[in-house]
């Protein structure tokens, strides 16, 4: 069984509920005692690391650990082979990933990624055809305990598991519960209302393709 990295937790779930696989591969292979009884279900959120969280945004809504930061660097070459200085990632080589790679990420797993128009009401989101949510949202940078007057681009997941909403940003220490629809519509509409916020809707590439993640009924 592979070791969890120290920025990857695991919330206990409903036992009720089904939901995704923990990591991949992370329970093959394993028997139990015909006593023991199979843990519950988790909640997987990866913890920020250097500027990764575009990785730890696409591990969180897809709840399994998908990507790295190799993986990542790999994608920014194949978008622009022939540039020096590659333009979706950090000069220092630390992250800081931008939309490109998250949407061709996606496209690799046969998922797709559809803007948000931020002028329609949150009521035609189709939240059942979402897979799950990345914002992208500005966030205050620090220097060990000191604010400073600088904001940066941050990436954040929102998935629905077992029945319940969650922000899984890498910044938190572990999930936060946001209920049901209409606890993530009100998330949306707080985080929409700064102005600077992005919404991508991570969708497979039928629901892209119908539109039914839009409800205008």
């Amino acid at each position: 069984m592979r070791k969890r990295r120290p920025e990857e937790t695991l919330l206990p779930r409903d036992e009720k509920g089904g939901g995704p696989p923990l990591l991949a591969g992370a329970e093959e292979g394993m028997s139990q005692a015909p006593e023991a009884r199979p843990s519950p279900p988790s909640v997987y959120h990866e913890r920020q690391r250097l500027e990764l969280c575009a990785v730890h945004a696409l591990n969180n809504v897809l709840q399994q650990r998908l990507f790295s930061q190799e993986a990542a660097d790999e994608i920014c070459k194949r978008l622009a082979p022939d540039s020096r200085l590659n333009p979706h990632r950090s000069l220092l080589g630390t992250g800081n990933y931008d939309v490109n790679v998250i949407m061709a990420a996606l496209q690799g797993l046969g998922l797709a990624a559809v803007w948000w128009d931020r002028r329609r009401p949150l009521c035609q989101l189709a939240l059942p055809k979402v897979l799950g949510l990345i914002l992208n949202l500005p966030s205050p940078v620090s220097l060990g305990l000191l604010s400073l007057p600088l904001r940066r681009r941050h990436w954040v997941a929102l998935r629905q598991v077992n029945g319940v909403y969650y922000n899984l940003d890498s910044k938190l220490r572990a999930p936060e519960a946001l209920g049901d629809e209409d606890g993530v519509r009100a998330f949306l509409a707080a985080a929409l209302a700064q102005g600077l916020c992005e919404v991508l809707l991570v969708v497979t590439k039928e629901v892209e393709e119908a539109g039914c993640w839009l409800n205008t009924s």
